[in-house]
């Protein structure tokens, strides 16, 4: 079978932040505002290269990555240092981030950041510094974003600056985006949606950027942009305030990620707006790697095509690929320019996510048409729980409960929820207090990580080999 690929586009250099920088040499370019802060290309540059002064190339450091200007100062200084950024969740849990830090090897964290059990030196534009141990290797990498721990603790996954580059270069094309944009958005800046293409992408492609702080129907319909990130449940809300959505009618293009766009939405979204919603998908490990083009075709429950530099294949139960023919679901794989450097400090992991002739196993299950548009289906696993736009990953979650006491088994999948995509719903079996786990899990993990719902059930439905099935879970 021949794979569907995309043509390379045109080649831009690779520093991540091309754009920003012409702006700031000439003096002049858009504004950056971020939460109600906002600053001058040349300004942030000033900011972050008295950060970057105190890192070193090659050496992790971690921030809070909060909304705001703090955290995009931080972003910055750590690509103009070459030194690998670790974003972790503004809300996430003392177990969560002490793992994070350990596993990463950040060497010291990025600003105030209020954390009282995090006794990594603090680096600021106007004191510390990073001291590397003798004998340091030095970590090849931009960002190193953390999985949401399918299977157990989060993996750091490696991601070099030339990846990140193609990645952007190919959503310039798909989306025509310009320095004449204005991209709004009010995405946490831990994650690829609202850091690597929501602030990252701003500054190679030199377009103004308003990051709302909280993406809420109000912010967006006050920004007055040009092109709109959004993930489900922001359109959602959206879709269902006519005021807000008609004030996006200005906007030249809309775009969803992070989980399936539902349909009712999309055609909501066209009427109130005027514009019908472009789609894409990517994972952490392989950045974006399809997309609905701003020139093209907008199909309701499509994310379109592979980007430039990005092929695609799918791959059957019994091992062969089968042809695109709109209707054969299969094993979604990906190869090309924008996939990462691998997982942090597991070969292991890297080498199995990856096929004999070079292909990244995404684990999700497609369907592509013969004129090369593709539809996900889901996840080949229902693991990974997509709620609110975060990918969350069970497995974590059963961890943190399955500790309490009182409990004696858990099984934790997500349901369909109108708002959230998916609901975090947790089957307990024992004696256990709902509230507490609920608030246990925000505390030890991250607050978008507690279940909605904790169901207490006499037994989990399991097959004759034990293993429980959470499809039947799912459905009840």
């Amino acid at each position: 079978m021949g794979p569907v690929v995309a043509r390379v586009g045109d080649a831009v250099p690779v520093d991540l932040l091309h754009g920003l920088l012409e702006h700031a040499e000439r003096g002049g370019g858009p504004e950056i505002a971020v939460a109600g802060e906002s600053c001058s290309p040349a300004e942030l540059i000033d900011r972050a290269d008295r950060l970057a002064d105190r890192l070193m190339p090659g050496v992790p450091v971690a921030v809070r990555a909060s909304g705001s200007l703090d955290t995009v100062v931080a972003v910055v200084a750590a690509l103009r240092a070459k030194a690998p950024l670790v974003p972790i969740a503004d809300d996430s849990g003392a177990s969560e981030r002490t793992h994070i830090l350990a596993d990463s090897g950040a060497r010291a964290i990025l600003g105030e950041h209020g954390w009282s059990d995090v006794d990594l030196p603090v680096v600021t534009e106007h004191s510390g510094a990073v001291e590397p141990d003798d004998g340091f290797a030095p970590l090849d990498a931009s960002l190193v974003v953390y999985t949401s721990g399918t299977t157990g603790p989060p993996k750091g996954v490696l991601l070099p600056e030339p990846s990140i580059a193609a990645c952007l270069d190919g959503l310039r094309d798909a989306w025509a985006w310009t320095p004449e944009d204005r991209l709004v958005h009010g995405l946490p800046l831990f994650h690829v949606h609202g850091l690597v293409l929501g602030v990252i992408g701003a500054f190679r492609i030199g377009c103004g950027l308003t990051h709302t702080g909280r993406p809420t129907p109000e912010a967006y319909a006050a920004a007055h942009g040009t092109l709109y990130f959004g993930v489900p449940t922001v359109w959602s809300r959206i879709a269902a305030d006519p005021a807000s959505a008609t004030a996006l009618r200005s906007a030249r293009l809309l775009v969803s990620g992070s989980a399936p766009l539902p349909v009712a939405v999309f055609e909501r979204l066209r009427e109130l707006t005027g514009s019908a919603p472009v789609e894409r998908y990517g994972m952490t490990e392989t950045l974006i790697t399809l997309s609905t083009r701003a020139d093209g075709e907008r199909r309701p429950g499509s994310v379109g095509l592979p980007l430039a530099g990005v092929e695609t294949r799918l791959r059957g139960d019994d091992g062969d690929l089968i042809e695109p023919d709109d209707v054969t679901i299969g094993a979604l794989e990906v190869r090309g320019s924008t996939v990462g450097g691998g997982y942090l400090g597991r070969p292991e992991a890297t080498a199995t996510s990856v096929t004999a002739d070079g292909w990244f196993q995404t684990g999700d299950s497609a369907v592509i048409g013969e004129d090369g548009f593709h539809r996900i289906v889901g996840r080949t696993s229902l693991d990974v729980i997509k709620s609110g736009g975060f990918k969350v990953g069970a497995g974590e979650i059963e961890a943190v409960i399955a500790a309490q006491p009182g409990v004696n088994e858990v099984a934790v999948v997500g349901v369909p929820d109108a708002d959230l995509g998916e609901r975090i719903v947790a089957f307990v079996v024992g004696d256990v207090d709902a509230g507490r786990l609920i608030d246990l899990v925000a505390e030890t993990l991250s607050v978008h990580k507690r279940p909605r719902e904790i169901r207490s059930v006499d037994a989990l439905p399991r097959n004759a080999l034990g293993k429980v099935q959470k499809a039947r879970l799912r459905e009840s």
